[in-house]
C-alpha cells in the first residue's frame, strides 16, 4: 500500500521538462538583469546630478552620462530574456517569478547603496524566495506546439474568446466612463486598464515567443497572417498599459502601484493562460493547490517588503494607502522597485 501511494506521489511529480527549465533560467536571468539595472540607473542618477539638473525635478543630464545608459542596456537583456522565457515555459510559471527582481534590487541596494532594509523586509525576500520554489517545483509542463495556427486555435476558442471580450469590454468601460471621474483620485482605476490589458498582452507575447522560437528551428511561422495579427495585439496592448502606467505612477506613489498591480496583473494573467493554455488540465488537485499557495507566500512577501521598505529599525510607520509621490532630499522622486516588466520600462 505504501510502495503503491509512493509510486502515485512520483507520477505526480515527474521533474521539470527541458522547456520549463530553459523558461525558469530565462525568467530568473530576467529578474537578476532588471534587479541590478535599477542599481546601477540610481548609481548613473546619482552622478549626473553632480553635473547638472536632477532628473527628479525635471532635468535629462543623466543621458549624458554612461552609467546610466549601461543601467538601461541591462535592463534591456532582462526585457529579452523574460520574452523569450514565454516561449519555453507557461505563464503560470514565468509571470510569478517577476517578484525576484525586486528580492535583487532591495539586496543590492541594501550593499551598494546603503539603503536600509527592515528586518520584515528580509523576511518578506525570503517568502518570495519560498513562494517561488514552490511554484517552479510544481509548475505544468509546457504543452508542445508545432505550429502558430495551434495557439491561435486556442486564442479562438469560446472559452478564451468570453474571457477576451469581458477583458476588452471592461477596459474599455474604464477609460470611457470611470478615468475621467476617478482616474486621479482612486489607484485602482489606471492599475485595473494595465492589469486587464496585460494579461492579453502575455498571452499574445507567448503566441509570439513561440512563432519566433519555431522559427529560428526552421519552422517558418512568419508567412501565417496569425503571427502578424499577434504581434499587432502585442503592440496595442503594451503601449496601453504603458499609457496608464505612466498615469499611475504620475499620480500616485510606487510604493502603493507596485505591489497593487503586481497582485492584479499576475492573477490575471495566470487567469488567462488556464482559461487559454489549459494549464491545469495537465495537473492534479494537489499540484494546483500548491501553486496558489505559493502564489498567495509571493504575494504576502511582495507586501511585506514594500510596506516595510522606508521603515528602519525601531520604526512601527508604516505607508498609508494613499500616498502621493514626492522628492527626497537628493531631489531624486521617492520610488520603489517596479515588480513588472512593463512598468521598468518607464523607470529612468
Amino acid at each position: 500500500m505504501a510502495e503503491s501511494g509512493g509510486g502515485g506521489w512520483r507520477d505526480s511529480y515527474r521533474g521539470m521538462s527541458s522547456d520549463n527549465i530553459k523558461g525558469m533560467v530565462l525568467a530568473i536571468s530576467s529578474s537578476l538583469f532588471i534587479g541590478a539595472s535599477f542599481i546601477v540607473k540610481k548609481k548613473g542618477l546619482k552622478k549626473a546630478a553632480t553635473t547638472g539638473t536632477r532628473a527628479g525635478v525635471g532635468g535629462y543630464s543623466y543621458l549624458y552620462e554612461p552609467l546610466w545608459w549601461i543601467g538601461m542596456t541591462t535592463m534591456l537583456l532582462g526585457e529579452i530574456a523574460n520574452f523569450a522565457a514565454y516561449a519555453f515555459a507557461p505563464a503560470i510559471l514565468v509571470t510569478p517569478l517577476g517578484a525576484l527582481s525586486i528580492i535583487i534590487s532591495a539586496v543590492l541596494a541594501h550593499i551598494i547603496l546603503r539603503e536600509k532594509l527592515h528586518i520584515f523586509g528580509i523576511l518578506g525576500c525570503a517568502l518570495c524566495v519560498v513562494g517561488s520554489t514552490t511554484i517552479v517545483l510544481h509548475a505544468p509542463q509546457e504543452q508542445e506546439i508545432d505550429s502558430v495556427l495551434e495557439v491561435w486555435n486556442l486564442a479562438t476558442e469560446p472559452a478564451f474568446m468570453f474571457y477576451a471580450s469581458i477583458i476588452i469590454g471592461a477596459a474599455v468601460f474604464l477609460i470611457i466612463r470611470v478615468v475621467p471621474q476617478y482616474g486621479q483620485t482612486n489607484v485602482m482605476v489606471y492599475i485595473a486598464i494595465c492589469s486587464l490589458v496585460g494579461s492579453l498582452s502575455v498571452m499574445s507575447v507567448k503566441a509570439l515567443g513561440i512563432a519566433l522560437k519555431l522559427t529560428f528551428s526552421g519552422t517558418n511561422q512568419l508567412f501565417y497572417p496569425q503571427t502578424w495579427v499577434f504581434t499587432l495585439v502585442v503592440l496595442t496592448c503594451v503601449i496601453t498599459q504603458l499609457n496608464y502606467l505612466n498615469k499611475a505612477l504620475d499620480t500616485f506613489n510606487t510604493a502603493i502601484v507596485s505591489p497593487i498591480y503586481y497582485v492584479m496583473f499576475t492573477s490575471l494573467t495566470i487567469l488567462a493562460s488556464v482559461i487559454m493554455f489549459k494549464d491545469w488540465d495537465r495537473q492534479n488537485g494537489t499540484q494546483i493547490v500548491t501553486e496558489m499557495c505559493g502564489f498567495v507566500t509571493i504575494l504576502s512577501g511582495t507586501f511585506l517588503l514594500h510596506r516595510t521598505k522606508d521603515m528602519v529599525e525601531g520604526s512601527s510607520v508604516i505607508l498609508p494607502l494613499r500616498i502621493s509621490k514626492h522628492v527626497n532630499e537628493d531631489g531624486f522622486e521617492s520610488e520603489g522597485i517596479p515588480l513588472r516588466r512593463q512598468e521598468s520600462l518607464m523607470s529612468v
